[in-house]
This record gives structure tokens, C-alpha cells and sequence, in this order.
């Protein structure tokens, strides 16, 4: 008899869980979407993160309230698939957390309808991402936080491409052509992609294949006086200045920075928006004794579909 009471209260509160899951899953959504979409490799979430942008609406016609933890750990999931349905394993120390016992730190969050409240998570904090695929991605949300899984909400879901980790030493990885640049066109490939076989064409000394990808003309307004003339001749003048620039860069005499040939490199970042973008490059040069290691910045624009490098920026990074 002395159960009862207990037994009743029980009740009561998992009534109460399942009425406010069923509300909540009623008046509530929650979706997801890339934040600063970039290219997306294997390895360490510092170092190549996936950013998702996280935003819970209110879609009914009342308040909505729910507790968000500060670490956000405590308040979503993220899970993944391969296009043969295998899933994703968790973080470590996503693990780690969860199983260790602590205070976990949380505030009230109140909706009136039509808000929305959102936040970004790192995707690789949450998910051990470590071979390139094609991954199917989506979030559960938990209102009154990880530990009470009775509420949840799901999310859209996005497709994820990790690709291939672009390798140090890249000259093996891209097919440079000899041709003259007569019979060589430029083809519609991603950013990385341009800098990389632009990088590589220099390595090999394949002069047309490092200007296919060039918009010379905006390389060449870099330095402000060589722009001024340029905009100040003939048509016939400025293709003659465009000629004896390329040949000066061939013999080095300008600009030496983007003709210096590096011993090794590795793609760092690549940013994009639809006709704008940007490649940051760790380059290593060989010295007698030692590795001079710079950041290239390669600036990108795209023009009928083709990528083109129309200026750069180095920051030296020191010695190995």
C-alpha cells in the first residue's frame, strides 16, 4: 500500500514528460545548415571544423519554453551515415562528459511565437570524422537536456562532403599537362583545386599550365604605378605590358613571391561564396640547413564558372 502514493506521483510525472514532449514537438522546430561553408576534410575539429548553424523556432501560437545547456553537449546530438547507412561513432570527449559525473549549467529559454533562437556548433566536436565520404547529417534536440530523452526534436537533414586530406607534399596527387597553352583550356574545378594544380604546375616548371588559372591582367594592377600605366595606354601597348610581364615573372624578376617554388605544401582553408573566394596554403622552402614555412592567402574569382587567382597575400611563419 505504501507504493501507491510513489507509484501515482511517477505517473503523474511521466504524464506530464510525455504532455510536454507531445507539445513541444507540436510548436516547436528545429533545423540546421552550414555556417561559412568552406571545404571539409578528415581530422581535427581545430584545425578543419564544420560549422553548423543551429536555430529552434517557435511554429505554435503560445510560449515556448526550454532549458539550453551552457555546454551545448548537454543539450544536442548530432548523427551521421554513409551513403551504405553505416553510422558515424561519437567523439571521445563528447563520451567523456556525458559519462562523468558533474553539474551541468543551464538557463530558461522563453519563445513568444514567430521567434527563433540560434547558435553554432562545432560538427566535429560531436563526431569522429576521420575518412572521406559522403555523409548524411542531422540534430536532436533535447528541451529539457540530454539526460531527459523522453523530449527530443530532429532536425532537417544535410549532406556532407569530407574530402580526400590534400597532402603535404602534393606533386604526386595532380595530373600537370606539357602542352602549350594553345590546346589547353581551364576547366570548371573548385578553388583548392586550382591552387593546387597551379602550385604543382610550378613545381614542374609547366609555365602554361601556372598562368591557365591566372587572371594576369589583375596580377599585373597589383603594384599601383604599373596599374596606372596600364590604364593609361592603347589596347596594343597594355597586351605588350601583359607579354613582357609574364616573361618577367618567368625570369623572376617581379613579384617573386608567387613564382617562388616551394619544396612541399598542404592546402590549409578554402572560403567561397558563389563568385568570391579564397585559399589559404602552408608553403615550405628549402634553405641550405633549414625549411622557411609561409601562408599563402591565393584571392579567387569566378568568371562563367572558372576559377581564376587574382591576387595573394604571404605571411611569414619562421623556420623549421
Amino acid at each position: 500500500m505504501k507504493r501507491t502514493p510513489l507509484a501515482i506521483i511517477l505517473f503523474f510525472m511521466l504524464f506530464a514528460q510525455w504532455t510536454y514532449a507531445e507539445d513541444f514537438s507540436k510548436n516547436a522546430e528545429v533545423s540546421i545548415k552550414f555556417y561559412d561553408r568552406t571545404m571539409y576534410y578528415p581530422g581535427e575539429a581545430d584545425s578543419n571544423p564544420v560549422y553548423v548553424h543551429i536555430t529552434v523556432s517557435n511554429t505554435g501560437s503560445d510560449t515556448l519554453r526550454f532549458k539550453l545547456a551552457d555546454d551545448r553537449m548537454f543539450s544536442i546530438d548530432f548523427t551521421a551515415f554513409t551513403v551504405k547507412n553505416a553510422q558515424l561513432e561519437q567523439n571521445q570527449n563528447l563520451i567523456r562528459k556525458r559519462t562523468t559525473n558533474q553539474t551541468v549549467y543551464f538557463r530558461e529559454i522563453s519563445l513568444e511565437p514567430g521567434e527563433q533562437y540560434s547558435f553554432i556548433e562545432n560538427l566535429k566536436n560531436y563526431l569522429e570524422i576521420n575518412t572521406p565520404s559522403i555523409y548524411y547529417v542531422k540534430l536532436t534536440f533535447y528541451p529539457e537536456l540530454y539526460r531527459n530523452k523522453l523530449v527530443q526534436l530532429e532536425s532537417n537533414r544535410l549532406s556532407l562532403e569530407i574530402r580526400p586530406t590534400p597532402q603535404a607534399a602534393s606533386s604526386s596527387m595532380v595530373s600537370v599537362k606539357a602542352e602549350s597553352a594553345a590546346i589547353l583550356s581551364p576547366e570548371e574545378i573548385s578553388p583548392d583545386k586550382v591552387v593546387e594544380q597551379t602550385i604543382v604546375a610550378r613545381q614542374k616548371s609547366l609555365w602554361d599550365q601556372f598562368f591557365l588559372y591566372m587572371d594576369i591582367e589583375e596580377m599585373l594592377k597589383r603594384d599601383p604605378t604599373r596599374s596606372r600605366r596600364y590604364n593609361s595606354v592603347s589596347a596594343d601597348e597594355r597586351a605588350e605590358m601583359i607579354r613582357s610581364f609574364k616573361a618577367d615573372l618567368m625570369q623572376q624578376r617581379i613579384d617573386t613571391d608567387i613564382v617562388a617554388i616551394p619544396h612541399k605544401f598542404e592546402i590549409e582553408t578554402t572560403t567561397y561564396s558563389q563568385n568570391e573566394g579564397s585559399v589559404k596554403v602552408l608553403e615550405w622552402f628549402k634553405n641550405d640547413k633549414f625549411l622557411e614555412k609561409k601562408r599563402y592567402t591565393y584571392h579567387m574569382r569566378q568568371r562563367d564558372g572558372i576559377w581564376q587567382i587574382y591576387d595573394y597575400t604571404v605571411d611569414n611563419l619562421g623556420t623549421e
